[in-house]
């Protein structure tokens, strides 16, 4: 397909768009995500919602209901060839790579929901693709754009903790199983995303561990364990689950003079804890070895909420209009891309740590 859009379209660059017009948007895909895509595009400024393609006609005429001036169609090279500034895509991952790849080819910014791809090959090739015609590549790793998570980088980044230890993270819930991929690669992107906003960097290594219980015959973890070492010494667990009983999203984080807890379903979502361990400074032989307990306040962290895909949309525009590279950018997919393929490769490997090449 994206061979015969090209030919179609011809060789397009798209130059940025005037800061005086608004973005012309089509969003391929009206399952779960994509409704949301064209309602966050529809009430922003700056942006046109244009077009909207599905495989269900019967979607698409839910759509057709909701926005009744944008054009629906059956058929995505209909999108991909329509006179359109940027494309969002929100289909089953898969498809995201043809997808993207036509619709760069015909000179439109892309904005693509996670992983990126489903090979970090594939994944270069749209990062060079979208650099060569100067068009804007965005990947959906919507945490990034969550308030509470810019907060707690910022406390990490200040130093109030201290030296960070360690991360712990945990995203569970009873289902949605996906008939195409694990569980890690469904869930991880998002902590994957989160843990290299917050650090500031990229993992070194990883180990991977899962389990299939449910669907057997499609061999696809439904459960998976992953420890990431990072260059400065830091370690981050992730638990991955479609076979909890409870929905648990929470990230926390433990330091040399604080600690943190991040919980995504909490009212109160970043509550930074004056506790640890205090060491004396001075050398002691192990029969003397004392340690005591600080067990301080608990600090709520005021947040303005934005709806997270809100200000991920808005970023989008930003980054068409002036040209900017994108917080979760197409090189930030990649190397979510590059860490889930090394830990796929541990995975089926007993759980081995391998380094991860860039």
């Amino acid at each position: 397909m994206t061979s015969e859009i090209a030919a179609d379209q011809g060789v397009l660059v798209k130059s940025h768009t005037a800061p005086d017009r608004e973005a012309r948007i089509g969003v391929i895909g009206c399952g779960y995500w994509g409704p949301k895509l064209a309602r966050n595009f529809k009430a922003l400024q700056g942006a046109s919602l244009e077009m909207l393609s599905d495989l269900r006609a019967d979607r698409l005429e839910e759509m057709r209901e909701l926005y009744p001036g944008a054009a629906i169609t059956l058929d995505c090279r209909d999108l991909i060839k329509a006179d359109l500034d940027a494309v969002a895509i929100a289909t089953p991952v898969q498809a995201h790579y043809v997808l993207a790849k036509a619709a760069l080819e015909a000179g439109k910014h892309v904005l693509v929901e996670k992983p990126i791809t489903r090979r970090a090959d594939r994944a270069r090739e749209l990062v060079d693709l979208a650099a060569s015609r100067g068009l804007t590549l965005m990947v959906g790793h919507t945490f990034v754009y969550n308030p509470a998570v810019e907060a707690v980088r910022e406390i990490i980044q200040s130093g109030e903790l201290g030296t960070i230890f360690y991360l712990n993270s945990t995203r569970v819930n009873l289902g949605l199983l996906q008939p195409d991929i694990n569980v890690m690669w469904d869930l991880a992107p998002h902590d994957l995303s989160i843990l290299s906003f917050v650090l500031d960097g990229y993992p070194v290594s990883v180990s991977a561990r899962g389990a299939v219980y449910v669907n057997t015959s499609g061999r696809l973890p439904e459960v998976a364990y992953l420890v990431l070492r990072f260059e400065n010494g830091v370690t981050a667990s992730l638990r991955l689950s479609w076979l909890d009983p409870l929905k648990v999203r929470s990230l926390i984080v433990v330091g040399s003079k604080k600690m943190l807890v991040y919980d995504d379903l909490a009212e109160n979502k970043v509550i930074v804890y004056d506790r640890g361990v205090d060491v004396p400074p001075y050398s002691v032989t192990e029969e003397e070895f004392r340690a005591s307990y600080r067990h301080g306040e608990e600090t709520i962290v005021p947040l303005t909420w934005v709806e997270p895909l809100r200000a991920q949309c808005a970023h989008f525009l930003e980054c068409i209009r002036t040209g900017k590279e994108p917080r979760s950018g197409g090189l930030a997919g990649l190397r979510v891309v590059q860490i889930l393929e090394t830990a796929q490769r541990s995975l089926m490997n007993g759980g081995v740590e391998l380094g991860i090449e860039y």
